[in-house]
């Protein structure tokens, strides 16, 4: 299973850790994934869709089948 959202595309970052003497480590910004099903008008049924938790926020305003419509993938 990847690590990435399945409406916004979001997916892991990486970049530096840097400590108080400058020192860098490598260090992975995963991104917050939640598991959730969505009802969808269009289909008439629930979706489980692996998305992030701004994804979530976006879809409770403009509703599921606008933002799959907005993010050009399609739900089945």
């Amino acid at each position: 299973m990847s690590r990435q959202c399945e409406l916004s595309g979001k997916k892991v970052l990486v970049g530096n850790r840097v400590s108080h003497s400058n020192i860098k480590t490598k260090h992975r910004f995963l991104p917050n994934l939640q598991k959730k099903k969505f009802w969808s008008v269009e289909l008439n049924k629930f979706v489980s869709l692996k998305v992030c938790t701004s994804t979530i926020r976006t879809i409770d305003k403009l509703g599921l089948d606008a933002y799959a419509r907005k993010a050009g993938v399609k739900l089945k």
